[in-house]
């Protein structure tokens, strides 16, 4: 079942919160007057899963590969691979967005993975 408009909205904000923590930036708040604008004191954060000028720079900048491929919970779906990471185009109102969304993702993936395995 698909999320409704403001619950898709608040995950993409979501992952891009999650990823700005990842690559460092601390004291993230939330624009009251423009709504999922992330903000470090006065500077706007890239809305990552949302503007392909914010988003194109991770592919190299991670070496992410996209693939194209079949949902696995839908057998009739088409979904995005970045990295291992699935992302079904019937869960994003748009092809780009899910595509924008899955590379945001596998990023964060990999920097949890070399942050977990920093630490040790």
């Amino acid at each position: 079942m698909r999320m409704s408009d403001e619950e898709y909205f608040r995950s993409c904000v979501a992952k891009e919160r999650r990823l700005a923590q990842l690559l460092g930036y601390d004291n993230i708040e939330e624009c009251y007057e423009r709504a999922g604008t992330l903000l470090v004191n006065t500077d706007a954060l890239p809305q990552w899963t949302r503007n392909w000028k914010a988003c194109g720079p991770l592919i190299a900048a991670y070496d992410i590969s996209i693939h194209y491929g079949k949902d696995p919970a839908h057998e009739h779906g088409d979904a995005v691979i970045c990295g291992g990471i699935n992302v079904p185009f019937s869960d994003h109102p748009t092809k780009d967005r899910a595509i924008m969304f899955a590379i945001v993702k596998a990023v964060i993936v990999l920097l949890e993975h070399a942050k977990c395995h920093a630490v040790k």
